[in-house]
């Protein structure tokens, strides 16, 4: 499942797996709402992304029912009533890294660029453009970024009554160590 996931990723990109290309299979996504009466926090480790070294395209794929919560309730009702995981099985961001020509992958270093494209959740296109820090140790390219999504634009409805127990905005951290 998880190679159908990244060649679904690659071709829907228009990237093929080559030497000029990097990818991860475990990449990493966490969420956490911060809401008056609880604050809700999920992880995932079966995040797959590729980054085209020869032009700094960028893309990763996220199954939404492999996110873990603390409680197997909450993930219940994250998959069944608010991500509709049967219906819109996947979140995908397909974009640019702006400035990558500027990383020297031969040197060990830190960069902090912008990666801008369009996020899909939900069966809903946003453009997105954000802060990423690359760091390249012993020629390995790894890559961290940390923001702000609202549920509301990506039509996930929490109802008046969850107001208290859900945000309406998501902070989203996002790490990948390529290979």
């Amino acid at each position: 499942m998880k190679k159908l996931s990244l060649l679904a990723l690659c071709l829907s990109f228009g990237l093929s797996l080559s030497a000029q290309k990097l990818k991860t299979r475990s990449g990493y996504v966490k969420f956490f709402s911060d809401a008056p009466v609880e604050d809700i926090t999920a992880e995932n480790k079966q995040v797959s992304s590729i980054i085209n070294l020869e032009n700094g395209e960028f893309a990763f794929l996220v199954p939404i029912n492999a996110f873990q919560f603390e409680k197997a309730l909450m993930q219940e009702h994250f998959n069944e009533n608010y991500m509709e995981s049967g219906q819109y099985p996947k979140a995908i961001f397909k974009g640019k890294i702006e400035g990558y020509d500027k990383i020297n992958l031969e040197k060990d270093g830190s960069y902090t660029l912008t990666f801008k494209g369009t996020m899909t959740i939900h069966g809903v296109e946003q453009d997105l453009a954000q802060e990423v820090k690359l760091s390249v140790k012993d020629g390995k390219l790894s890559a961290t970024a940390e923001f702000m999504l609202k549920c509301s634009d990506y039509k996930i409805e929490i109802p008046t009554a969850k107001a208290d127990n859900i945000s309406n905005e998501i902070a989203i951290t996002v790490k990948f160590d390529y290979a």
